[in-house]
């Protein structure tokens, strides 16, 4: 059976974004990596591309908290040639 950890990685806020955008210039597009696995970047990861951006809405059934915003940023494969996935 495999170990159970804890995986708290270290949201970024959006001024964190920001400042890391300052040197990029305004053309650059975005690319997005998608860890592997919780956490894992060393085993490889899947490059996604920045496609939009806006708050969502987060849903909670029970309505037991209040209703929450998130700024979400959606990410789509590259461009390229791909196989028709028909599963």
């Amino acid at each position: 059976m495999s170990e159970m950890f804890d995986h708290a990685p270290q949201v970024w806020t959006a001024g964190q974004l920001r400042s890391a955008l300052t040197a990029v210039p305004d053309e650059t597009p975005v690319h997005i990596g998608v860890a592997d696995g919780p956490g894992n970047f060393v085993d490889g990861y899947e490059e996604l591309v920045l496609v939009h951006a806006e708050p969502v809405e987060q849903e909670d059934a029970t309505k037991a908290v209040p209703q929450q915003v998130r700024f979400t940023l959606f990410a789509d494969a590259a461009a390229g040639a791909y196989y028709l996935d028909v599963d």
